[in-house]
């Protein structure tokens, strides 16, 4: 088992480094390639590649100060994959303290056997030395930013980014935090089956829960005897797996019972499942999104989660929308840098650089500009991102604001997290470090 893991997490590494992929779907890319159907080989791969990737810019620094004049750039993609998972496994996981020898030894040779010894043969050097120095005397010799950026395995350009935004000390909790997954977060299925009798349900299958208030149907779990995908109440839809700070997004959009509502960037469906919830399946659910692959999964949480007043289009939300009419309620969730969820996709901060905020919020501006032609007068337009940056939350706003003056922000109720930035405090914002969820900015603006 342990061979066929560090198989998959090579590969799978190496897939995330040539193709700029997630963690998730580069081990199904894996998994595929290598027709791996071992579960336990599976679910320890892809725990060694989301930590390795995790604090990847500590491990690179380690290793190259030690390779040195060499740069593990310099090498092919399998043993650039194999010099991080071997300090992450030998060194990082023990907190740099009393290294195992024959573990080490045992993780070279498994290396060897996976790669090929030719492959190994000109890291093979340097394994005794990244097995025994020290980390300090690098972080010793860094700058107060550079030592935060390693000791929070955060981007460089990111922590200085946070500081300027944050200061320093709210900036630092902000960015430890967001290397913490946030607890696991369930919305109950009313459409399914009854708030009382789910609870009981899920009592019986060992499921400690607490309500998260002001927010309905939301539970945070305290404890599980098993998988929640092995539930029978998961089998049967009576509940989804959703960050609380996602279920405010919905819920602060306000949609009721026979409502017409246009989810943009609708893709996978949590959204559009729990907005056909808040309307007890009446009224009308339009879902948009350009991916094809994700709409297929739409579909499918569509069906499994009882939804039966949603219907999909495919169409790119950065052109005109291809349709005629206009909703009470927009609701638009766009692609953005993900910087508020880096605990649960961490291979996303190594892709980004300040410029991608900024190609981003471009491709923001285009969509939401694209929504407003689709809000009745008096309707609502809700405007949400799982991102911390003000240039893809704020300053969207203020520039639609200023190019549509018939649109006004108006106050998100239930009242959650804070206020937004720059003076506009009718929008929230949810920090990981703050409120245990993803981060999350979202705003809700009228057409009069």
């Amino acid at each position: 088992m342990l061979k066929n893991a560090w198989t998959i997490a090579l590969e799978t590494l190496s897939w995330i480094e040539m193709q700029r992929l997630s963690e998730h779907i580069a081990l199904v890319k894996t998994i595929k390639q290598l027709n791996e159907t071992n579960p336990n080989a599976i679910r320890y791969a892809y725990g060694l590649v989301v930590e390795t990737t995790r604090c990847r810019n500590l491990i690179d620094k380690f290793i190259n100060t030690i390779i040195a004049p060499k740069k593990i750039e310099e090498f092919n993609l399998g043993v650039q994959s194999f010099l991080r998972l071997y300090v992450y496994r030998t060194r990082v996981a023990k907190n740099w303290g009393k290294y195992n020898l024959q573990e080490a030894q045992n993780i070279a040779s498994m290396a060897r056997s996976i790669l090929g010894w030719k492959t190994l043969l000109p890291v093979e050097p340097y394994l005794g030395f990244l097995l025994t120095q020290n980390m300090q005397s690098i972080l010793d010799t860094s700058t107060d930013d550079e030592r935060l950026s390693l000791e929070a395995f955060q981007p460089f350009w990111f922590v200085k980014y946070c500081i300027n935004l944050f200061g320093r000390e709210e900036a630092t909790t902000l960015l430890n935090a967001s290397n913490l997954p946030p607890p696991t977060y369930i919305r109950l299925n009313t459409l399914k089956g009854s708030l009382e009798e789910t609870l009981q349900k899920l009592a019986t299958e060992g499921v400690v829960l607490q309500k998260i208030e002001p927010l309905q149907n939301i539970y945070k779990v305290s404890e599980f005897k098993q998988p929640l995908n092995t539930l029978e109440c998961f089998k049967r839809g009576l509940f989804y797996v959703q960050d609380k700070a996602s279920c405010f997004a919905a819920q602060a959009a306000a949609p009721k019972p026979g409502n017409t509502l246009f989810d943009i960037c609708a893709a996978p469906g949590a959204k559009t499942t729990y907005l056909a919830q808040l309307m007890q399946n009446k009224g009308s659910i339009v879902s948009v999104d350009f991916s094809k692959r994700r709409m297929k999964t739409w579909r499918k949480e569509i069906n499994y989660m009882g939804v039966t007043i949603a219907e999909a289009i495919t169409a790119n939300a950065c052109l005109p929308l291809p349709f005629i009419g206009e909703a009470d309620i927009v609701i638009l969730d766009p692609p953005c840098t993900s910087t508020g969820v880096f605990a649960k996709q961490p291979s996303a901060k190594w892709r980004l650089s300040p410029k991608s905020i900024e190609n981003m919020a471009e491709v923001q501006q285009q969509m939401i500009t694209n929504c407003a032609t689709k809000v009745a007068i008096g309707g609502y337009l809700t405007y949400s991102t799982c991102s911390v940056t003000v240039e893809e939350n704020e300053m969207v706003i203020e520039r639609f604001l200023k190019e549509h003056p018939d649109f006004h922000l108006v106050e998100i109720e239930p009242t959650f997290g804070l206020p937004g930035l720059r003076g506009l405090t009718q929008c929230r914002r949810l920090y990981p470090h703050l409120h245990e969820c993803n981060g999350f900015f979202i705003a809700k603006l009228k057409r009069s």
